[in-house]
Parts: C-alpha cells; sequence; structure tokens
C-alpha cells in the first residue's frame, strides 16, 4: 500500500510530514510518528475553509490547503484509482 503523506505545519512554525489515514473534504485524519509512538488527529477546516486546522497532544496542526483544493486532490486520487482498476 503506497501511504499518501502530507505536509503540515506546527504553531511554531516547524514543518512536519505526516501520513495520511483518511481524506474526505469535511475532515482529514493524519498519524504523526511511527510504530507505537504514533498519535492521531483529525484536522478540520477553518470558519472561511482556508486550510485544516488540528490540535494533537495539546499544539496546533495547520495544512494550509482550501476545502476546494483538497477536494480537487481527491478528485485527481479518484480519478489516478479508476483508470488502474479498468480492463
Amino acid at each position: 500500500m503506497d501511504d499518501q503523506k502530507i505536509e503540515v505545519q506546527a504553531e511554531s512554525g516547524q514543518t512536519l510530514l505526516v501520513t495520511v489515514s483518511s481524506k474526505k473534504t469535511d475532515a482529514i485524519w493524519i498519524i504523526l510518528g511511527e510504530g507505537i509512538h504514533n498519535a492521531k488527529c483529525k484536522l478540520i477546516p477553518t470558519r472561511n475553509n482556508l486550510a485544516f486546522v488540528g490540535s494533537v497532544m495539546g499544539r496546533e496542526i495547520i495544512y494550509e490547503r482550501s476545502v476546494e483544493q483538497v477536494k480537487a486532490d481527491i478528485a485527481q486520487e479518484e480519478h489516478n484509482n479508476y483508470q488502474f482498476r479498468t480492463r
């Protein structure tokens, strides 16, 4: 299985590469860390739909892509997956 990774920004300005567990327009579930030392976080859209935010272990995580951009990403992934399944 090819894990999708995205870059998120912590409140301190640090950029983190995290694994995406589930991606939908209303929420993105990400996994920080690997193995037994991991944490799951739900990113939800901001009020103006310009970013996704969440909190893990008291720290704010920001994914700086709008809901429309994520919707386009999901459509592109579905299109690519559909092409591989056809015969």
